[in-house]
């Protein structure tokens, strides 16, 4: 068996400036309430376990985490890919790649991280056997480019996972139908890419991706706390949008926290992930 060497990544750092992230302080804070809404979760246990199962990493391989927070996923690719595998997050927001980068020398992973967004990966073409980029592109203005970047960045034969969130399968019970559509219909207006869970295949395959598998599972709230973050900001921001009363939000709430003491309720959305490949010279997309 041929021992792999470590890939080395052309990270074009001398001329590379880092752009903005792509969603405004709004989209950032439902960001962070969404990520409150899915910690722990079943849902997110099983579509995290299907997205490493689906990648299958391999000791001295690279792979790369786009969108990488505080690198919890880059870390696990670190223990995996091994002594001669690279494994590498980028994350645009200062505070995280901060926080990522300490932790690597706390912990004393190789895991590496750079500051970047999806828009413009500062790696060469072809530098990454796997790809991994969750919760990124419903936040995107213009996902196709990021689509791309994930499809330049990919060798031939290498592979990516792309999770992403449909915010129209969003569910909100109990609550009056007439006020729970207007918070789910504010949810989805005031997301840049709300149905990005449906249309990630065709995104990847538009780049010349071959889809080999869609996974979904539902990210179910914890039944016991009621409206949570995220229902109530956006519950506000419908009051402010003059869509419903602080009667109608007051009454909302009332009833979802009913619900969790009954044991009747239920909050949720749907992410979906597709597992692509890149074609090598000669193969059939």
């Amino acid at each position: 068996m041929l021992m792999r060497t470590a890939p080395t990544l052309a990270v074009r750092m001398t001329d590379y400036t880092p752009r903005p992230a792509r969603f405004d302080q709004a989209a950032r804070d439902q960001l962070i309430d969404a990520h409150d809404l899915d910690l722990a979760q079943p849902g997110m246990r099983a579509l995290g376990a299907w997205s490493h199962a689906a990648l299958a990493l391999r000791p001295g391989e690279s792979a790369l985490d786009v969108g990488s927070g505080t690198g919890s996923e880059v870390f696990t690719f670190a223990e995996v890919l091994g002594p001669h595998g690279t494994a590498v997050g980028v994350e645009p927001d200062p505070n995280l790649l901060a926080s990522a980068q300490r932790r690597a020398v706390e912990s004393g992973s190789s895991a590496a991280f750079v500051s970047g967004d999806a828009y413009g990966l500062p790696f060469g073409n072809g530098t990454f056997d796997a790809v991994l980029c969750e919760r990124v592109f419903q936040h995107l203005t213009a996902p196709a480019r990021a689509a791309a970047e994930i499809a330049r960045v990919l060798r031939p034969g290498g592979r990516a996972v792309v999770v992403d969130c449909d915010w129209a399968t969003a569910i909100v019970h109990p609550g009056d139908p007439r006020v729970v559509s207007a918070v789910i219909d504010t949810l989805i207006s005031s997301t840049t890419n709300p149905l990005s869970g449906r249309r990630l295949a065709g995104l990847l395959s538009g780049t010349g991706l071959v889809v080999d598998e869609i996974g979904s599972h539902a990210l179910v709230q914890d039944r016991t706390v009621g409206a949570g973050a995220l229902v109530r900001r956006i519950a506000d921001l419908t009051v402010l949008r003059g869509v419903i009363t602080p009667a109608d939000r007051d009454q909302l709430l009332a009833d979802l926290q009913a619900g969790a003491e009954q044991g009747d309720i239920h909050i949720s959305v749907t992410l979906f992930g597709a597992l692509v490949h890149k074609p090598t010279r000669g193969q059939p997309a």
